[in-house]
């Protein structure tokens, strides 16, 4: 039996997985130029006044679970291409976009919070995704808050999700989707306060679902997706689903460098075919 013991991330064509930035950075390097992208969104964001989502916004560790210290631990300490070779060109080329990755706590402790494309959707039908999207000319600076306010305001429009309820915690560096073009932004969160979530837009999303982390870190529950052009990643079955791509590549690495993973048999394969 093999185990998981480095990255095997690919997307539809291509897989992503992310890795964490500073949680917290301090003004003193604000500039963008001397940190890392994320780093310079989670600065911008973490020198704001205030909570609110609708305005001001925030990005802090304080008051986090004990469970998700190890979370916020990687996000100090995770270089970028220590998780994924698919990063954002030099050139700035790509659509900015960002997802929401937020964790929170039910009734079988930690869990995380995803959703189901509608199967009408011209890309990506009917695949579990993190909520998000691309940014909008109101999210703002797409180099420091931009991508944290396109994060919460795509899991409102798509799964009716209270963005006051959330504590913003981490960014992860910006990754690159070359078959879409996209240069998405990761937005850890704490889903400090839940609300009621559900499908907004039958034609947009079919199912919003939670996954305890325990059945992500489940070996029965893990399996290596292999499409038709020989890309092959991380996958999950878990909640009647098959999670992979850029989502499963997210979650991978994230209970990697967490240190939740357990070994699992990445011989153990799921086909997909060119639909997919």
């Amino acid at each position: 039996m093999k185990t998981h013991e480095q990255s095997t991330q690919s997307t539809h064509e291509q897989s992503a997985a992310a890795a964490a930035a500073p949680a917290a950075v301090s003004p003193a390097v604000l500039n963008p130029a001397a940190v890392s992208p994320a780093a310079a969104v989670a600065a911008a964001a973490a020198t704001t006044a205030g909570a609110g989502h609708d305005g001001a916004i925030t990005v802090t560790t304080e008051g986090l679970p004990d469970w998700l210290d190890p979370v916020a631990r990687a996000a100090r300490t995770i270089e970028p291409d220590q998780l994924s070779r698919f990063l954002p060109p030099e050139s700035g080329a790509g659509r900015q976009s960002a997802v929401l990755v937020l964790f929170g706590e039910g009734e079988r402790g930690p869990e995380l919070l995803l959703m189901e494309r509608s199967g009408s959707l011209r890309s990506h039908a009917g695949q579990p995704s993190f909520p998000g999207g691309a940014l909008d000319p109101g999210d703002g600076d797409q180099a420091t808050t931009g991508p944290l306010r396109a994060a919460l305001r795509e899991a409102r429009e798509e799964t009716g999700l209270d963005p006051r309820g959330v504590q913003l915690f981490g960014v992860l560096p910006r990754l690159y989707i070359p078959v879409s073009g996209f240069v998405v932004t990761p937005v850890l969160g704490w889903w400090r306060s839940p609300s009621p979530v559900g499908v907004v837009d039958p034609g947009e999303t079919a199912r919003v679902f939670t996954v305890p982390v325990a059945d992500l870190t489940d070996p029965a529950n893990r399996a290596t997706a292999v499409h038709p052009s020989g890309h092959r990643g991380p996958a999950f079955l878990v909640e009647s689903a098959l999670v992979w791509g850029f989502t499963a590549g997210v979650i991978d690495r994230i209970l990697h460098f967490a240190g939740w993973e357990r070994p699992w048999d990445t011989a153990k394969q799921v086909p997909l075919d060119w639909r997919a």
